[in-house]
């Protein structure tokens, strides 16, 4: 599929129509999305033929970007269950096969089968402190082949440091730099819409491939 294309199946995608702003709920627009699943693919090869995991779903962009890349298998998580119906209708109108598994990510048992790669837009941590490298924790230790993540441009380094050092990380990579574009959702926004510069990361876990499971 072209990148082109991807991106035009995902920009018809339903969002949220009421975000949880304790949540941290912003949708990943397609144009974000469509990048980061095609370069997972056509760089590393790590969608087609993987099972592939989507850590706080949401309304299933990222989930659903993979499974039209030709992923094996997709799981999206995410605790809000509103979210995973919009998640559900999304991926049945697209006549994909996605399971969608309500939960949080902090409390995920992960056992069995292999989950080759994470793909997530996790929560910047603007809300609750540490959020985001929680969720890169638990990709770490659930992904056998690599983690794809999105985190603000001004956490550069702080993100480098926690993966490498406290989340056992082998690797961790920029891909690129993206402008994240947020629109108007919550009373306190005062623009139309905000550009917010944000890191496209790689990064892969410290074991082999073996050590990942399917989480429950």
């Amino acid at each position: 599929m072209k990148l082109k294309q991807l991106e035009g199946l995902l920009g018809n995608l339903d969002q949220f129509a009421n975000p949880k702003i304790e949540l941290e709920q912003y949708p990943t627009g397609a144009h974000i999305a469509s990048r980061m699943l095609y370069t997972a693919e056509n760089s590393f090869g790590d969608v087609s033929d993987k099972v592939v995991a989507d850590f706080g779903c949401g309304c299933g962009t990222l989930g659903i970007a993979a499974a039209l890349l030709g992923a094996d298998h997709v799981i999206g998580f995410d605790v809000d269950t509103d979210s995973l119906e919009i998640a559900y209708s999304n991926a049945e109108d697209l006549e994909l096969d996605v399971n969608f598994v309500q939960c949080d990510i902090g409390n995920l048992e992960c056992r069995g089968k292999i989950i080759d790669t994470v793909v997530m837009n996790p929560p910047f941590g603007t809300r609750n402190k540490g959020a985001d490298m929680e969720f890169l924790s638990v990709a770490l230790k659930v992904a056998s082949r690599a983690v794809y993540s999105l985190h603000k441009t001004t956490t550069r380094d702080h993100v480098r440091k926690t993966a490498l050092q406290d989340c056992n990380a082998r690797s961790a990579e920029v891909l690129c730099e993206l402008r994240y574009d947020v629109p108007k959702l919550y009373k306190f926004h005062r623009k139309k819409e905000v550009d917010i510069a944000v890191d496209l990361w790689r990064f892969v876990p410290a074991k082999a491939a073996g050590n990942g499971g399917l989480c429950r």
